[in-house]
């Protein structure tokens, strides 16, 4: 992968930690807090999709639309199982398998749907990526996964795994071979989400603008920074950077994130934690060709 793509994928990682940083904030928002987000990112962003639509940047046709209803649907399917997951299992075994599976399973769907070649040294960065995004999240406590308790959330984290890789995929297929705008995909996704939650915000709008009281601005912020996020890394696929490199090395956004935890947040550094971040830093060298 070019130097670039590869400074689109990493600045992304960066965003895409700091906007999950300033989400953690506004936890107790709730639903609330990511229906407001999702509208602050589709007023942020409707100009630019405006923009995309009116300079001819893509002619309509049927696999095109049929592209954005998959992507919109996954993306929202994405969203739910990871809920269930969390509401019967615990995150400290759905977050790492999902992390893990996710961008291993893209990879492989890559090498088969979109005829990309693996490499040696790119499997074996692939494989000290995913390493390093458990040892990340389990802190070492790998053994975590083997008890009785955590089957359920194996489960649910392979399924949500299966669903990051099947809209990583078609993602990638939409921007690299049908050539859709990256913020046009991510903001009609956005806004079809949006649509599905309109329900229980009318049902519950007392509840919602009472979560939300002192975290309006967090909203507006992560609204900005959430789609800007992945419309770079689509962006990057869309100059040509295998899908197969893309969705693994996006993953160093876990140890931005951890190292976010450490300094920022005054979270435990263990010494498996820390180790995991040179692993997965090691994989994204490997996958990169340096």
């Amino acid at each position: 992968m070019s130097v670039y793509p590869l400074a689109l994928v990493v600045l992304a990682a960066l965003i895409h930690a700091t906007w999950n940083l300033l989400a953690k904030r506004a936890a107790s928002a709730g639903p609330a807090f990511v229906f407001v987000s999702g509208v602050a990112s589709g007023v942020v962003y409707a100009p630019w999709v405006a923009w995309e639509l009116s300079s001819g940047a893509m002619a309509w046709s049927l696999p095109i639309v049929a592209c954005i209803i998959v992507s919109g649907a996954l993306h929202l399917v994405y969203f739910l199982c990871l809920q269930r997951g969390y509401q019967v299992a615990d995150l400290s075994v759905v977050y790492p398998i999902a992390r893990g599976s996710g961008p291993l399973l893209a990879s492989i769907g890559a090498f088969i749907l979109l005829g990309e070649l693996p490499t040696i040294t790119g499997i074996a960065g692939l494989v000290a990526i995913v390493t390093g995004i458990l040892l990340i999240s389990t802190d070492g406590r790998l053994s975590r996964f083997g008890q009785p308790d955590a089957i359920r959330g194996v489960r649910w984290g392979a399924a949500t795994g299966g669903l990051i890789a099947s809209y990583t995929v078609v993602d990638g297929y939409a921007v690299k071979l049908l050539g859709i705008p990256p913020v046009v995909l991510d903001w009609c996704g956005i806004v079809s989400r949006l649509l599905m939650q309109l329900p229980w915000l009318l049902k519950n709008r007392r509840e919602a603008v009472g979560r939300m009281r002192g975290h309006w601005w967090l909203a507006l912020a992560v609204g900005a920074l959430s789609p800007l996020s992945y419309i770079l890394v689509l962006q990057a696929l869309r100059l040509g950077a295998p899908l197969s490199v893309v969705a693994p090395v996006r993953e160093m956004s876990m140890m931005v994130g951890a190292l976010f935890g450490i300094f920022i947040l005054g979270e435990r550094a263990g010494p498996w934690r820390i180790a995991g971040c040179a692993v997965l830093l090691a994989g994204v060298v490997l996958l990169a060709g340096f």
